[in-house]
């Protein structure tokens, strides 16, 4: 170990020879001072990886001393050693940062600990995390090779989240081996969906369109219809007000993101849900607020559904959706809808936020992930940006937390009412190309394809020839649906070479993946 330069100011320092011993035979350079003035001449004159301070020192105090090494050397991390245990004073000391706080009399092995953790913490936990991932790749493998149902997918997509979050604030060379594990995860889930796609669709009930709904089992996931039956409905049943906040492409990683921003205000109730296909807003949303799936949709309320190859936008009925879900169920809710697509609309809602807190149920759908996840195609800056996962994640929790979101998640924790947090899908970054020929009126997604004369290689989709039979809609009589899986986006022949080069490494959703299709849902119940 290279030495570590430590600056140690007590005015007792001679009785602590020994710990000044201990620390020089572990590989550190300690140098002593018995007051404060001293300690601060040296700070002027020199740099010190660490400060370790003696509250009561006679002169300067520690706290004193403590707040002009701040003005001088604000990013060197204080150790401060105090007897008292008086909280006035730990209530200084944190309030100047200081990096840790100790109690006298101290041990040197409590002093090493402490500097470990100031000074070697990222090596340590970058150490560990990778002996300890390397140690759980043969179980995530079995995991993987042995997930026979939903809640085996569950598990393991919940496991390579938290090993990805955590490989990520890491520095390790295992990021390619997870990611080689999270592709093999992807496939197994992509050829679990396609022999049991079908079957979940058909077990939902055809009363479902009255109300309805088949409790979700090991066999079956919960999936978007039965969302609102099954989290908000017995929220309300106990007189409980809630908040219905639905967040576009908030993935199981950008939650757990968020999470510690919320956890001053909530406690928590995690779970997963299984989106629909296709994981588009115009299928996926629109079930989760109508209680339906989009075939009902169309049957029922064809004023309210918009196919696939008209103009009109794909999502413009949210509100009256949820009125139908309501009325079908023959519920007196007094609710509200607000769409969030920028900041003036989030200033907006906390203005209005007394009369909101009045309603029975507010829903409220957050648009910045998703047009994060858009500009990120678009934009060269916002994929610069954007370039990594990690740094996916880091813009979105930037966004939760300098955006009117954090304010209106406290303001509803202030009013009592619950919480309930989710989205419609997910996105997976992409880069494999795959071939598909289709007319001028097959959709742009580039994850799923819906037409009538659509040309691709089997093997490479997870094609749907009945629709119907699926839930979905048929715009025409001979209309498919096709799915990517995996890494794979859907590619046109003409001007091939440009299109994959614009769209390899963008995030995509409309297909089969555990982030597209695992997604949260959360109960958020306020602090008392």
């Amino acid at each position: 170990m290279s030495d570590y330069s430590i600056l140690w100011a007590d005015d007792e320092i001679d009785l602590l020879k020994p710990h000044i011993m201990f620390l020089r035979s572990k590989g550190y350079d300690p140098v002593t001072v018995n007051n404060g003035r001293d300690a601060l001449d040296l700070v002027e004159s020199r740099n010190f990886d660490l400060i370790i301070l003696d509250e009561n020192m006679p002169g300067l105090t520690g706290l004193e001393t403590l707040q002009r090494i701040k003005e001088i050397s604000p990013q060197t991390p204080v150790i401060m050693i105090t007897k008292s245990e008086e909280e006035n004073i730990m209530d200084q000391a944190v309030g100047n940062n200081i990096a840790d706080y100790l109690i006298k009399p101290v041990n040197p092995n409590q002093i090493l600990l402490s500097i470990k953790k100031n000074l070697h913490s990222d090596k340590l936990v970058s150490q560990t995390a990778a002996t300890d991932y390397q140690q759980e790749f043969g179980r995530l493998s079995m995991l993987i090779n042995d997930a026979r149902d939903i809640h085996d997918f569950y598990r393991l997509y919940e496991k390579l989240v938290n090993w990805e979050m955590r490989l990520a604030s890491a520095d390790t060379n295992m990021d390619e081996m997870l990611k080689m594990q999270k592709a093999d995860a992807d496939s197994a889930f992509y050829k679990y969906v396609k022999r049991n796609y079908e079957d979940w669709v058909k077990s939902l009930p055809s009363t479902m369109a009255r109300g309805a709904a088949a409790p979700a089992d090991a066999e079956r996931p919960m999936l978007s219809p039965e969302v609102f039956r099954n989290t908000v409905f017995p929220l309300l049943d106990k007189g409980e007000k809630v908040f219905f906040v639905l967040i576009d492409n908030f993935r199981l990683d950008l939650w757990l993101t968020v999470k510690p921003l919320l956890a001053e205000y909530f406690t928590f109730e995690e779970n997963l849900y299984t989106s629909i296909l296709p994981t588009a807003t115009q299928y996926a949303r629109n079930s989760i607020f109508s209680g339906l799936m989009p075939i009902d949709i169309a049957k029922m309320f064809p004023h309210l559904w918009v196919d696939e190859d008209e103009e009109e936008g794909k999502n413009l009925n949210e509100s009256e959706l949820v009125k139908t879900l309501f009325e079908r169920y023959r519920r007196q809710c007094r609710f509200s809808y607000n769409k969030i697509n920028d900041s003036n609309g989030g200033e907006r809602l906390l203005r209005e936020f007394a009369n909101l807190a009045q309603n029975d149920l507010n829903v409220i759908v957050l648009n910045f992930i998703d047009m994060l996840s858009h500009a990120r195609t678009e934009s060269r800056m916002i994929r610069e940006l954007a370039r990594t996962d990690a740094a996916y994640r880091s813009l979105a929790e930037s966004w939760f937390r300098h955006s009117s979101a954090l304010e209106l998640f406290r303001r509803i924790a202030e009013s009592g009412a619950k919480v309930i947090v989710t989205t419609d899908h997910g996105t997976i970054r992409v880069d494999n190309p795959v071939k598909v020929v289709g007319d001028k009126n097959t959709n742009t997604n580039l994850r799923y394809k819906v037409g009538k004369n659509l040309a691709y290689s089997q093997r490479q989709v997870y094609e749907i020839k009945n629709p119907p039979a699926f839930g979905l809609p048929a715009p025409n009589v001979s209309s498919t649906y096709i799915f990517a899986g995996n890494n794979d986006f859907f590619a046109y022949p003409n001007n091939y070479n440009y299109y994959v080069q614009y769209y390899t490494d963008t995030f995509q959703h409309g297909g089969i993946s555990l982030e597209e299709m695992l997604i949260p849902l959360v109960t958020l119940t306020p602090r008392q």
